[in-house]
């Protein structure tokens, strides 16, 4: 259970850093989503699934849905929401605008209550 403990302390780790308000909107937004990745990581990892890059968080899931059951689709549309149509406009353009930090905070609540339904008696 090693991995699980390893990606529930970065998981928290990185949310501290996104919640930080005077931090760059674009470094926050790089925390959410390396937070929201640690987090499908530990709950993975709980069912002794590695899914190693955020590349490959929707086709693991999809292909291992036993970890999210139910909820398999909309963790990964949460996640994959941030990844590809969110966090470019932070990462690479300026072309973002504040209710896009918002849409990600509000897919990381997502995110984050499915998985801490999975994670609560681990």
């Amino acid at each position: 259970m090693g991995a699980l403990k390893t990606h529930k302390d970065l998981y928290l780790k990185f949310k501290k850093d996104a919640l930080k308000n005077g931090l760059y909107q674009g470094t926050r937004v790089e925390a959410y989503f390396l937070s929201a990745f640690h987090l499908i990581e530990a709950c993975a990892a709980r069912e002794r699934i590695h899914i190693n890059k955020h590349q490959e968080v929707r086709s693991m899931l999809e292909k291992e849905d036993q970890i999210f059951e139910k909820e398999t689709e909309k963790a990964w549309r949460a996640f994959q929401k941030i990844e590809n149509q969110l966090r470019p406009k932070f990462a690479y353009s300026l072309s973002w605008e504040e209710k896009d930090l918002e849409e990600i905070q509000f897919q990381y609540e997502k995110i984050e209550k499915i998985c801490q339904r999975k994670l609560k008696n681990a």
